[in-house]
């Protein structure tokens, strides 16, 4: 069979054939007149070194190294970090240390055992022993008030860094302090077409939906949020930065009375008067999720890194909300109402009730493994102290455990009510062992431990946190610190 002239058959048919096809000598052409290109732009670069002129380059380079990491997973970055700050600390190590070649195998166990050591006492996998390093505080120590307010202090969150404090008291005034010079900033509440753009909603009744009473106060893990919750149902969050209102959560359908932060993260979680918690992003500005399950008032919430909170109410009841999973577990206080509640470690609790007793859980016993029982119990001493009578004599809101905290990843706790006194406490394996007694005059209606454990700020009023049920006029409205001293 005979092909014609010019087919395809024919198209790989000479060697020379494709030399002749215009189209490949083009090609060739340009190739080579690249060549030459990249030559000279070896040459541009070089002059541009040599004149200084370098920062383009420098940032071409970070915005392709962004490129390179831009598609990296969670995992992925965490594990980069973490090499990089290993890198750093054996540099640092380096040029310490003197040149000898016997200890450098040592020192290097010895960088991994630290930084393993921090990284699980940030996690609380391991925990520090901080309650045994407790002195006994001296005549001179005590709580001293760097913050004043006008009305009751009911929430009270230190930063990450235990330099900066916010408070929040029943009036909705909202301060921003310092915490070793006492210089305080107001948190101004907008307009309320401001606050309407932002996604608040008017509701009934109307002789509280312009209430700015605060009754909750949280503080993002990195500084950067602000979320206060209160008697107009809504959930506020400010920019710390700037202390400009940025957004606000309707969905409650009573008053908030308790929020927290999930540690290493933007999600907030909070509780309200409708028997409710909800799960909300901030940074998204969404919300996420909700979860029932308790049959009265949610007075308090906490959590810690996992997508867990633990809440109590006043049905005698102590929740763990398992987020994923949509799930919870349930604890029951023996005859109480809990007042207040925290986080130890993943597997921990600590919960104070109206009875005076401070209650030690543990995720696989559906009752309290440590009791101590009428911790914040109302007597008169030997002497007649004045105040106490005072306290006996006012009503038995006195003795309610409004509030406890654990100084984080540690052993160290305290609690705090309105019998005139701070009680810290050492956290043992199956048991609460007391330590000291701090004098505190009003109700202690919020705590909060400094990370390195150096010392300890109160939120104190002359009324209860929720309502006032007693009033105690010789008291002072305002945030209270005592220094800690460990040997």
């Amino acid at each position: 069979m005979k092909y014609p002239k010019g087919g395809s058959i024919k198209r790989g048919g000479k060697k020379g054939s494709n030399d002749r096809d215009p189209f490949f000598e083009q090609e060739t052409r340009k190739r080579r007149k690249v060549s030459y290109d990249d030559e000279d732009i070896e040459s541009v670069e070089s002059d541009a070194e040599e004149n200084g002129f370098t920062e383009d380059k420098r940032e071409a380079n970070e915005a392709e190294d962004e490129d390179e990491f831009a598609d990296e997973t969670a995992g992925e970055k965490r594990k980069r970090l973490a090499e990089a700050l290993l890198k750093r600390t054996r540099e640092a190590r380096q040029r310490e240390r003197d040149d000898d070649d016997d200890d450098d195998d040592e020192e290097d166990d010895d960088i991994v055992k630290t930084l393993m050591k921090k990284q699980q006492e940030d996690t609380g996998r391991v925990r520090r022993a901080i309650a045994s390093r407790v002195q006994e505080p001296l005549s001179s120590d005590g709580f001293s008030v760097i913050v004043k307010h006008r009305h009751s202090v009911v929430s009270v969150a230190l930063s990450d860094d235990d330099t900066r404090g916010f408070s929040a008291s029943k009036d909705g005034t909202i301060l921003h302090w310092d915490v070793s010079s006492g210089e305080k900033e107001i948190y101004k509440w907008p307009s309320d077409e401001i606050l309407k753009s932002h996604g608040m909603k008017v509701r009934e009744p109307r002789n509280k939906k312009h209430s700015r009473a605060t009754l909750a106060l949280a503080v993002s893990s990195d500084g950067r949020y602000l979320a206060t919750g209160g008697v107009d149902r809504h959930i506020h969050i400010w920019d710390v930065r700037t202390r400009e209102h940025v957004q606000a959560f309707p969905g409650h359908r009573n008053t908030v009375s308790c929020l927290c932060f999930r540690h290493g993260s933007t999600e907030l979680y909070s509780g309200s008067f409708d028997r409710s918690v909800k799960a909300w992003n901030v940074e998204d500005k969404a919300f996420v999720q909700d979860s029932f399950g308790h049959q009265d008032d949610v007075l308090a919430i906490d959590a810690l890194r996992k997508e867990r909170a633990i809440s109590v109410g006043r049905d005698r009841t102590m929740q763990l909300h398992k987020m994923p999973e949509q799930a919870r577990m349930m604890y029951r206080a023996p005859a109480s109402s809990l007042e207040s509640c925290c986080f130890i470690s993943d597997t921990e609790y600590l919960s104070g009730s109206d009875n005076g007793t401070v209650a030690l859980w543990g995720m696989l016993k559906k009752k309290p493994i440590f009791l101590l029982k009428n911790e914040h119990s109302v007597t008169i001493n030997e002497n007649g102290d004045h105040d106490n009578v005072e306290y006996n004599n006012s009503c038995t809101a006195s003795s309610w455990v409004s509030s406890v905290a654990v100084c984080r990843g540690s052993d160290l706790a305290a609690s705090g009510a309105g019998n005139g006194f701070v009680h810290l406490m050492a956290v043992e394996a199956t048991a609460l062992r007391p330590l000291f007694k701090l004098p505190l005059s009003g109700y202690v209606n919020s705590m909060a431990f400094a990370k390195s454990g150096k010392f300890l700020i109160a939120g104190v009023g002359q009324e209860t946190r929720f309502g006032r049920w007693g009033c105690l006029k010789s008291a002072q409205n305002g945030v209270a610190i005592h220094p800690l001293r460990l040997s």
